[in-house]
């Protein structure tokens, strides 16, 4: 068996594209998209019938031309969404626009927006992840959002601070992004590389899984963000992992054993202090973590900027 095969019997694999092609080829569980997927995905030929489709969507809706504008975006974010999910059997991520990350309502009033897309679509909204950023204001609104069985993936997620409060939130699931988080070090160290066993990435998302199980949180941990092959085969057994088509090809293309290295067993044997994370807790331990603080900005600003991308696009369609 290959990589790939025996990854799927500890860990439910999720594809991170837009592409359905690639999500076709690999067969994930469940499929993610972002702001930065869709605006490359949306500048293919092969797309243009979904953009298509929103636009005259959001001319049915208003005639308003910024409400146009918000109206097809939303659309469009659904209508990969729709696509997606004729592909995979389980659930799939849509984004709510990063620019709220720091407003609890619009936050709210946004993803009941994105499920009325997808309900009078016929999707149930048990099929689909509100895709929120991992703020204060953030996880609030995912909180808020799952006791009306909306269900929330809380991205961005760099530090354990944000991690013990969606838990405490009772999200359904938090996405550590491994990834960037080893890419802040080797630009924090000046090196070029870190050795596998010491990726703090993995490190972070490891400590992050034996606490949950250790208290027995039901918040899916799903890693997010590799930039290698070595971080996904050392998280081996963590609930879920989201991974790239390029990395996917990589698994299915290796031969050898993979072992599972996460294990519930093993995070009930460890001692590992219990905390509470109220909002000056949070706030202090985020301002004490430059890691943490630096690359949710950071990402909220790429996913806008992206956003902002995609908007002038569709714009100029509308």
């Amino acid at each position: 068996m290959n990589y790939l095969e025996q990854l799927k019997n500890y860990t439910k694999v999720v594809a991170d594209t837009g592409d359905f092609a690639s999500i076709s080829a690999y067969k994930p569980a469940d499929a993610t998209t972002n702001p930065s997927l869709i605006y490359a995905a949306s500048m293919d030929a092969k797309y243009s019938a979904l953009i298509d489709d929103a636009i005259m969507y959001a001319k049915k809706e208003t005639s308003d031309k910024s409400m146009q504008l918000s109206k097809a975006m939303d659309k469009l974010a659904v209508n990969f969404g729709l696509k997606i999910l004729e592909i995979v059997p389980g659930r799939v991520s849509t984004e709510v626009d990063a620019r709220l990350s720091f407003d609890t309502e619009a936050t709210i009033a946004k993803a009941h927006q994105l499920i009325a897309l997808y309900e009078s679509n016929g999707i149930s909204r048990e099929r689909i992840l509100i895709k929120v950023a991992s703020t204060w204001e953030g996880i609030n609104a995912a909180e808020k959002l799952e006791k009306e069985k909306i269900h929330c993936n809380l991205t961005l997620l760099f530090s354990k601070a944000q991690a013990i409060r969606c838990a405490e939130a009772k999200v359904t699931l938090i996405s550590p992004f491994v990834g960037r988080i080893l890419d802040w070090h080797k630009k924090d160290r000046g090196v070029s590389s870190i050795p596998a066993n010491e990726d703090p990435g993995v490190n972070s998302v490891t400590e992050i899984y034996h606490y949950y199980k250790k208290y027995d949180y039901k918040t899916i941990v799903m890693g997010a963000s590799f930039r290698n092959m070595e971080e996904i085969v050392a998280l081996a057994g963590c609930d879920a992992l989201t991974i790239s088509p390029t990395l996917l090809k990589e698994l299915e293309n290796t031969e050898g054993e993979l072992t599972q290295k996460l294990k519930i067993e093993d995070s009930k044997k460890m001692y590992i202090p219990h905390v509470r994370v109220d909002e000056k807790t949070f706030r202090w331990m985020m301002n004490e973590d430059a890691m943490a603080t630096e690359k949710l900005a950071e990402g909220i600003r790429k996913f806008t900027e992206d956003l902002i991308k995609l908007e002038k696009h569709i714009a100029a369609l509308l």
